[in-house]
């Protein structure tokens, strides 16, 4: 097992020095797709566990092993429940996400109409899940992949920094080279829920997330696409300023969607390098 800290400050890495356990401490934050990058480097299994530090392995992983011996397989996720032992549709297995698709998120209509055609399409609301099946975007917070599929591809993209989207990037890309994502239902982990996220302020969550929305836009969709994403981040926030910082009653909402919307407004002018570069610098 490897483990890697990215600068934790709650005594992570002392409770992972044990004996078996390979650890990596990093003296910054490195961000997570950096983080896989690091294990998976030091590893030389032919397979390897994708492991959110908030998810508890509650099966055999043997079906995991078989869905990747499957043709063309690039890896494999499996069930991902709630503390109540409830599967997660909607997180654990999506479709890859589309201009339409983002572009409802950032203007809140799938908060709204939550079952809207487009958002129950995005997020695999419609599949059958007691059947092994191949799908497009497994959850990465238990995904078992081909180390030779991570290899070909040059691991994750360290530009979503800190998270969110890197493994929607990568299964992209291993799509695209004709590889294929299975979901098998025998295997279970319990997925508890966002603990190292939620220790990030409510006002960098927003910057970070927004941040890899539209590097992922940038990457994949065509130049109308990436536009209509932009402008719908740029409209979403003007739409949320003035209620969050009434409910609120703070005038962090203001600076957070400000940098959101120059975000924005640096993607959609074609200057993502530099809108990267100010997302890492925060």
């Amino acid at each position: 097992m490897v483990v890697v800290d990215n600068a934790s400050s709650d005594g992570t890495a002392e409770r992972a020095r044990r004996p078996g356990v390979q650890l990596i401490v990093n003296p910054t934050n490195r961000g997570f797709a950096a983080a896989v990058n690091q294990g998976f480097s030091i590893l030389q299994s032919t397979y390897v566990l994708l492991l959110n530090p908030d998810a508890i392995i509650e099966s055999n992983l043997a079906p995991l092993r078989e869905a990747c011996e499957l043709p063309r397989a690039a890896g494999a996720g499996g069930c991902v429940v709630d503390a109540n032992g409830k599967p997660q549709i909607g997180f654990m297995v999506r479709r890859f996400p589309t201009p339409a698709a983002l572009t409802l998120e950032a203007l809140l209509l799938n908060r709204v109409w939550p079952n809207n055609p487009i958002n129950a399409v995005y997020r695999g609301m419609r599949l059958d899940y007691s059947t092994v099946q191949t799908v497009e975007q497994p959850a990465g917070a238990f995904l078992m992949m081909r180390r030779a599929v991570w290899k070909e591809l040059g691991g994750f993209d360290e530009g979503f920094w800190p998270l969110w989207f890197e493994e929607v990037d990568f299964c992209r890309r291993a799509a695209s080279r004709s590889y294929l994502w299975y979901y098998t239902p025998a295997a279970v982990c319990r997925h508890t829920g966002g603990h190292s996220i939620v220790k990030l302020a409510l006002e960098m969550r927003l910057v970070y997330w927004y941040g890899s929305v539209l590097r992922y836009s940038a990457k994949h969709f065509c130049p109308s696409g990436v536009r209509a994403v932009c402008l719908a981040v740029i409209s979403g926030s003007l739409l949320r300023i003035l209620p969050e910082t009434a409910l609120r009653r703070s005038l962090k909402p203001v600076v957070a969607y400000s940098k959101v919307i120059l975000l924005a407004g640096r993607f959609l002018l074609g200057r993502r390098d530099i809108a990267v570069a100010s997302v890492s610098s925060l």
